[in-house]
């Protein structure tokens, strides 16, 4: 590598291509290179380009410093935010759009998680400090891609390769380890991980102590909802990353989980299910996961609800009418997966039941009934309702609410 190919990276330019045509996109790379700066499309909006996956944000990289960038983007009629600029970070606002611009930088001091960057003028910098080769790739406004460090030929074998030796790279950031896992699910063969990888990953599982529960969490439920994680997680746990991160759940190599994981997404793949990462999560049983992980009380509720369907107490369609039918669907590929009974026509007793109206209201009870036999009349006509397959009519519903409270 020549001092003129550092400073000059379009001598490192590929034939390969991605579509850049995005209106705002052009604008942002436009107001840059105005000013005489280079502008790159990086990471993933080029990856996903040339895999034809969804692009959903377009980071850039530049040489020119958060002050130049800012600069040059008020003068292009764009909002300026300065979203991280001790990291080099300036968000450029086109559209209504964020577009995130960084300086080409490297590191001066990391301790596992955060690093002490110095700016750069030369691409080839910024690309050995990113995470793996197949996310080190550039792009130029016409869609030209650049590649300083092997990342396409990785991406073309779905080779995922730490940008130099794995050890280090991890030593910068513990939380590259989930990382790598991740994208291996994602983007990767785990049959053919690099083994140099998954050693480093085993012997510096620990630093993933210093990860808050936020990232582990947001890292896992990424991981959770790629086409087929299994693979991965196998490795997760072969290696001992899996009891790192989620040390009382069950995530032991020789666990029940993953195969009843991998049955799971049989069953979703033939019922034409979309991946779902509390489904899959809810096999992994773990005790407390809003605490370990961090989640929002949404979801914690969900994974709740999920986990008193899987006692089985409770028939499907009661499932479905009294938790919903998002609830009653996860019961259902989830008693597949574990090879428990399922009716055959799951899916219409699931629509059906969500659709059902109780019938009775207190008012068809009063006077008659008042207070806690109100209460426990409506509740022992309901349950005969719900229990005849919502066939029971109004009449004999008050009925048998009376009764209930004799």
């Amino acid at each position: 590598m020549t001092n003129e190919t550092l400073h000059n990276p379009d001598l490192l330019l590929t034939d390969a291509r991605i579509t850049t045509d995005d209106p705002d996109l052009q604008r942002v790379l436009a107001a840059l290179g105005a000013g005489g700066q280079q502008a790159y499309v990086v990471g993933g909006a080029v990856r996903n380009g040339l895999l034809g996956a969804p692009v959903a944000d377009w980071d850039i990289s530049t040489d020119a410093v958060p002050e130049r960038t800012t600069e040059l983007g008020r003068a292009a009629g764009l909002k300026a935010v300065p979203t991280g600029i001790e990291h080099g970070t300036v968000t450029l606002v086109a559209g209504g759009r964020p577009f995130e611009v960084t300086t080409f930088r490297h590191d001066v001091e990391t301790d596992g998680r955060h690093a002490v960057v110095a700016f750069s003028r030369d691409l080839r910098d910024d690309a050995m400090r990113r995470d793996f080769t197949m996310n080190a790739l550039y792009a130029r406004a016409d869609g030209r891609v650049i590649d300083p460090v092997g990342g396409l030929a990785d991406l073309a074998a779905r080779r995922l390769r730490f940008v130099g030796p794995p050890e280090q790279r991890i030593r910068e950031d513990y939380l590259r380890i989930l990382r790598f896992f991740r994208f291996l699910a994602w983007y990767g063969k785990a049959e053919e991980a690099d083994p140099e990888a998954l050693a480093a990953c085993k012997a510096l599982a620990s630093g993933l102590a210093q990860i808050s529960r936020e990232r582990v969490g947001a890292e896992l439920k990424k991981l959770l909802s790629a086409a087929d994680p299994v693979p991965a997680l196998t490795l997760m746990a072969r290696t001992g990353v899996l009891a790192a991160i989620l040390p009382e759940a069950d995530t032991a190599a020789d666990s029940d989980a993953l195969p009843l994981m991998a049955a799971l997404i049989r069953a979703e793949a033939q019922a034409g299910i979309a991946p779902d990462w509390p489904r899959r999560m809810a096999l992994l049983q773990i005790r407390d996961p809003a605490q370990e992980l961090r989640l929002s009380q949404k979801e914690a509720r969900h994974l709740e609800r999920l986990a008193l369907a899987g006692t089985g107490a409770m028939p499907l369609a009661e499932l479905a009418y009294r938790m919903g039918a998002e609830v009653a669907l996860d019961h259902a590929l989830l008693r597949q997966a574990q090879g428990l009974d399922c009716p055959d026509n799951w899916r219409m007793l699931v629509q059906g039941a969500t659709e059902q109206k109780f019938p009775l209201s207190a008012a068809d009870l009063m006077p008659d009934l008042s207070g806690s036999q109100l209460g426990q009349g409506l509740k022992a006509a309901e349950q005969a309702w719900i229990d005849s397959g919502f066939a029971i009519p109004k009449a004999d519903l008050i009925r048998l609410a009376r009764q209930a409270t004799i």
